[in-house]
């Protein structure tokens, strides 16, 4: 019984086994949300009713190929959180 209790599928052992698991997956998950956070600001400033153009210029000349081969295009800061 005390084998059980130590090594058994829900023992000491796969309990922790199971913690490191879900550590690693509530890391994932908080990457992914920032990855879509990300990918939502970008969405927003592309919205065709409140576009920001800076950005609508910077991803027309990068598609189009108008970028001329001397200009660097530098990213827009990110805004600080509160």
């Amino acid at each position: 019984m005390g084998g059980l209790a130590i090594a058994g599928p829900s023992g000491v052992f796969a309990w922790s086994d199971a913690s490191k698991a879900l550590a690693q997956r509530e890391a994932r998950i908080a990457q992914l949300q920032e990855q879509r956070e990300d990918l939502r600001q970008r969405v927003d400033a592309l919205d065709p009713d409140n576009a920001d153009p800076d950005m609508v210029v910077e991803m027309m000349r990068r598609n189009l190929n108008v970028v001329h081969p001397d200009e660097v295009i530098l990213p827009k800061p990110q805004p600080q959180p509160r």
